[in-house]
């Protein structure tokens, strides 16, 4: 891999880079665009490869590394791991490159800001998680709530056809209430007080997940939490943009541009203007 050097803007004014497998990590970025309004934000959404959730532990982590090269290049100062998928396979080796660089960028995963939560909200202590196959085959938030709260029974959903049904765009039919009844019924069933929305995706399901889970249930999405987690390491690292003015949020996509705008845009509520269109592995550390 070749090395990163020094050159370019001071760190505090360069961006924080976010990816995920599609447009669902649009969801994590909008909170961050809340939180952290005087940023600027380089988003990549690798839809070319979507979805991540079938693939296994070793091609999530080959896909995270040359994500990172290419948002190192583009001269990121933090990366937010916002697919659930790949900060199951991936999150430690990702930390392990990123800070070996001479920049020493910090990664910020999913999974503990809202395992951490959702120990903390629950009463309980029955937590469940809806995810993609892969994030529940690799018993990252077992071993993270386990962590937080070792008290706590998790009850575990893979959930393979939510995150492309999402990814089309899911018109609210049938088909998609019955699909979402048929993988709420085992967490129904264990009695949980709390969900994880253990995929960026999910969160535009809300309003249906909780209508059938009930007015009772905490759900516990990675947006907020995450964004939490990422003002943090900006202020550790004394990485915070000085400006007060506004900051800017700039996309690269590995698939369809018009497609990524036609959805992206209802995910993120804000205009998507410009798109780049980039192909893995391209990065070239400058």
């Amino acid at each position: 891999m070749a090395p990163v050097t020094k050159s370019g803007p001071p760190p505090r004014e360069r961006p924080i880079a976010v990816f995920d497998s599609g447009v669902g990590g649009l969801t994590v970025l909008q909170e961050l665009l809340v939180e952290l309004p005087h940023e600027d934000f380089l988003y990549l959404g690798d839809t070319a490869r979507f979805p991540y959730g079938e693939r296994s532990a070793s091609e999530l982590e080959r896909f995270a590394l040359e994500i990172s090269e290419l948002l190192l290049a583009r001269r990121a100062k933090l990366l937010v791991v916002a697919c659930n998928a790949a900060s199951s396979a991936a999150l430690d080796r990702l930390r392990e490159r990123m800070l070996s660089t001479t920049l020493g960028v910090e990664v910020v995963g999913v999974i503990e800001p809202e395992s951490r939560i959702a120990a903390e909200r629950s009463n309980n202590r029955r937590i469940g998680l809806l995810a993609t196959t892969a994030t529940v085959t690799s018993g990252a938030y077992e071993r993270a709530v386990a962590r937080f709260a070792p008290d706590v029974t998790l009850v575990s959903v893979a959930c393979p056809d939510l995150a492309p049904i999402i990814q089309q765009g899911f018109p609210p039919n049938h088909h998609v209430v019955e699909t979402v009844r048929r993988y709420c019924a085992p967490l129904r069933e264990a009695g949980v007080d709390t969900v994880i929305l253990g995929c960026t995706h999910y969160p535009l399901l809300a309003p249906m997940l909780q209508r059938i889970l009930g007015p009772q249930v905490s759900l516990i999405s990675s947006g907020r939490s995450l964004a939490a987690s990422v003002a943090r390491s900006l202020t550790l690292g004394e990485l915070a943009n000085p400006s007060e003015d506004e900051g800017a949020y700039r996309f690269l996509c590995t698939g369809d541009v018009d497609a990524f705008r036609e959805v992206g845009s209802r995910f993120l509520q804000m205009p998507i203007e410009e798109i780049e269109h980039v192909e893995l592995p391209s990065a070239v550390a400058v």
